[in-house]
């Protein structure tokens, strides 16, 4: 919730999603720029989903938020970013403003 706040402060305009069936409706509404994807969903994994959506949106900026990035490489494939947790709302928010200007 802090996060949404914090965003939506920032002007962006934020949905949120509880599962990864909730981010697949969201990103299949369309108009979405942005996915802060959580590495570990309750329902899914983090890497499926986003393998999933880079496949059919190649597109879409992914940023993975994660409480251990330690030996996590992506080299870009599927996400644009990693932000690990704990991470403070300045370098979400910079993260954030990179990706968008893209």
């Amino acid at each position: 919730m802090l996060l949404r706040i914090n965003l939506e402060l920032e002007g962006y305009r934020v949905l949120e999603a509880g599962s990864a069936e909730e981010v697949r409706q969201a990103v299949a509404g369309g108009d979405i720029d942005l996915i802060l994807l959580d590495v570990r969903l309750g329902d899914d994994d983090g890497f499926e989903v986003a393998a999933e959506l880079r496949n059919a949106y190649p597109d879409l900026r992914i940023a993975f938020l994660t409480g251990s990035a330690t030996g996590m490489v992506d080299d870009g494939k599927l996400a644009a970013a990693v932000i690990q947790k704990p991470f403070d709302l300045e370098e979400l928010s910079e993260t954030v403003a990179r990706l968008a200007r893209r």
